[in-house]
């Protein structure tokens, strides 16, 4: 899949989560996804291929990352709690949603009951 046929689908997918929001605090790039005002995703669309960072548990990490090439590090980020991931087409899209949505379910679980509750 190419940036063209790919950016729609995960950037879809990213705003359909509860309470996402999308915003450009760097300019017009990264596109940078929140929740309850904290960062769950951020897709680099300009970049070819795609690269999208996500929160992941440190206990699974360097599962992750030994697992599949196109995930490393996180790019300018904590590198204990995220992975930034070449979107090469070399990930199966089932084990890419499973990762936004464990990005996404951390962020969520980490705010105050007040806001989760607001969500």
């Amino acid at each position: 899949m190419t940036n063209k046929d790919l950016f729609p689908i995960i950037n879809d997918y990213l705003q359909t989560k509860l309470g996402s929001k999308k915003e450009f605090p760097f300019g017009d790039e990264p596109a940078v996804f929140k929740v309850g005002g904290k960062m769950f995703a951020l897709l680099a669309q300009k970049k070819e291929p795609l690269r999208l960072t996500l929160k992941c548990d440190p206990l699974e990490i360097d599962i992750v990352r030994m697992t599949f090439a196109a995930v490393n590090p996180g790019y300018h980020m904590n590198k204990d709690h995220w992975n930034t991931i070449t979107l090469d087409g070399s990930m199966p899209n089932e084990i890419l949603f499973a990762m936004i949505d464990d990005s996404y379910d951390l962020i969520l679980s980490g705010l105050s009951k007040r806001i989760r509750e607001s969500i």
